[in-house]
């Protein structure tokens, strides 16, 4: 390993229902990674939680797999909180498993990883990293709480209800109730999960009860949305105190929704166009909207925003954010970026340089309060 590059820990899989996904985003930034500066370091989570440091041909050969997952090894590794500097070492023989750490560039998507918590781990280990921080990854992932946010600030978002697990139990006539107030169809969610896993369409009210369970064996907090007829907008969003936007682009789901299976299995599941055929004024307002939401849900470094456009009325709402968006070879966060002249290697570096910035202004901040002696 060459000490005059910088190192930087490629974090993917985890344990989240998005595990597979996690490993495609981790390929294309590995393959984008500027080898005169960045020397990677390859580090994956098994969905058992094991943490293990691949060599660059076996993760070459995990990412040929059709749904690619990481396998136990023999030889998990862990940080070890106070040792200096930053890496990760062998837990049978407490041997280094890498070199030291200069940053960290988390592709985790969804729970244990684009929730705050590995964010929450590379705080207390003082590593920098990229992307939003504790607070902006955990209201990035509850589809409840930002929505209540971003409305508070004034940004438009869809009428909505909330199921919590224990009421839904000790309750159900009273959420259903709540939920019948919604004009169908409805769109049932787990609160915290993204790539549409665990999402239901609903038709008809007698679908809703098995739409809720079918998201509470995701997660115990599920958001109820009243679906509209609408184009499915997004715009990637980059930046620290300077914030910028990128032109958007559209999905067009094929049968349905956009769902997990025409974001990730079915090549003919959906179609992506970049940019989006939208007027100059309706453009703007969805940059403009994207940069509001990455400042209301207090994001840094990178997202994907998505919106709503109503194809009735031309109202535009913000549908949720992806703090950790996806870097698959069809992702619209990099494809929109390519689109407004930033290429995928110089995103990649952009990201790293802030994940660095910011590491650099909180190290000049003070832990404690002086007292006189």
């Amino acid at each position: 390993m060459n000490r005059g590059k910088m190192v930087v820990a490629l974090l993917f899989g985890g344990r989240s229902a998005e595990h597979e996904i996690s490993v495609r985003s981790a390929a294309t930034v590995f393959a984008a990674l500027d080898r005169a500066r960045f020397e990677p370091v390859l580090l994956g989570i098994a969905r058992s939680g094991t943490w293990h440091v691949f060599e660059p041909s076996a993760f070459e050969r995990l990412t040929q797999e059709r749904l690619p997952a990481v396998p136990e090894v023999s030889r998990p590794c862990a940080f070890v909180p106070g040792r200096e500097p930053p890496r990760l070492y062998h837990l049978d023989s407490g041997s280094p498993a890498t070199p030291p750490i200069d940053v960290v560039f988390p592709v985790l998507h969804g729970s244990y990883g684009e929730d705050g918590t590995v964010q929450g781990l590379l705080e207390l280990l003082g590593v920098p990293y990229a992307g939003a921080d504790v607070l902006g990854s955990a209201l990035g992932m509850d589809k409840d709480v930002q929505k209540r946010l971003l409305r508070e600030a004034g940004l438009p978002v869809v009428p909505f209800a909330t199921c919590h697990e224990w009421e839904w139990r000790a309750d159900a006539r009273s959420v259903l109730e709540r939920a019948r107030a919604l004009p169908l169809p409805l769109f049932v969610k787990p609160a915290r999960l993204g790539s549409s896993v665990g999402v239901s369409k609903v038709e008809a009210l007698s679908e809703l009860g098995a739409a809720i369970e079918a998201a509470l064996a995701y997660d115990s907090k599920v958001v109820i949305e009243q679906g509209l007829e609408a184009r499915e907008i997004e715009c990637s969003v980059l930046g620290g105190s300077e914030v910028r936007a990128s032109a958007p682009g559209e999905i067009r789901a094929r049968g349905g929704f956009y769902s997990y299976a025409a974001k990730y299995l079915d090549p003919a599941g959906a179609e992506l166009i970049a940019p989006a055929e939208l007027d100059r004024e309706t453009a703007e307002h969805v940059r403009d909207l994207a940069v509001q939401a990455f400042r209301t849900l207090q994001c840094y470094g990178m997202a994907r925003v998505d919106f709503f456009l109503e194809r009735k009325t031309g109202a535009l709402f913000v549908n949720e954010i992806n703090t950790i968006p996806g870097f698959t070879s069809i992702s619209m966060y990099p494809r929109l970026w390519e689109l407004s002249g930033l290429a995928l290697p110089e995103l990649v570096s952009a990201l790293i340089e802030l994940a660095l910035a910011r590491h650099e202004l909180r190290r000049g901040k003070k832990l404690w309060p002086e007292v006189a002696a």
